[in-house]
């Protein structure tokens, strides 16, 4: 089952990418998996279930790479920005683009109540229960803070995905992203 669920969520991830979700063929990438349409109703129950799949393993493989950077400048609240960073900068990737970011929402709705969206929440709240507990950032509320960097790299991610020249935005955003996540700094 296992297998099956891997070969339809690989080729579903193949032809969403190269075509999009609306007109990617359930009977095209099914055939590409070597399977049938009632495998993929069988494990995903329909096209937008498998949509959640494929969004599913895309946007872990992104929190991997954020984390991975996060690590690289060893911790603290440089690796909250670096962390915040990364995820801001794959907005760049085709695949990401228009799966995550342009189909996911449509289809999916608010990426900020996915599954995947409340564990990089969870692992930002703990960060920030750290840092203000070392007296590097300013007594706040942990989950509102996070909430609103959450929302901040998303959004921005959500601006390149939709930009004409998403190169061109991404410099900007960083930028506002680090500013309005430095304002979190204590002074003294």
């Amino acid at each position: 089952m296992e297998a099956t669920r891997a070969r339809l969520i690989a080729a579903a991830r193949a032809a969403f990418a190269e075509k999009g979700y609306a007109a990617a063929s359930m009977d095209e990438l099914t055939a590409q998996a070597g399977l049938t349409r009632g495998a993929l109703y069988h494990n995903f129950g329909d096209k937008k279930g498998l949509l959640q799949a494929v969004v599913d393993q895309i946007d872990g493989e992104m929190a991997e790479r954020a984390k991975r950077d996060a690590a690289a400048v060893g911790g603290g609240f440089e690796a909250l920005l670096a962390e915040g960073i990364a995820y801001i900068e794959l907005a760049l990737e085709p695949e990401v683009q228009r799966i995550v970011l342009l189909d996911g929402p449509a289809v999916l709705g608010d990426p900020s109540r996915w599954p995947s969206q409340d564990s990089c929440l969870r692992t930002t709240i703990r960060t920030l229960e750290d840092l203000i507990a070392a007296r590097v950032v300013k007594p706040v509320d942990p989950e509102a803070a996070a909430r609103l960097i959450n929302g901040a790299a998303l959004n921005a991610a959500l601006w390149i995905a939709a930009a004409e020249d998403p190169r061109a935005v991404l410099g900007k955003a960083v930028d506002a992203f680090r500013q309005l996540c430095s304002g979190l700094l204590r002074a003294d």
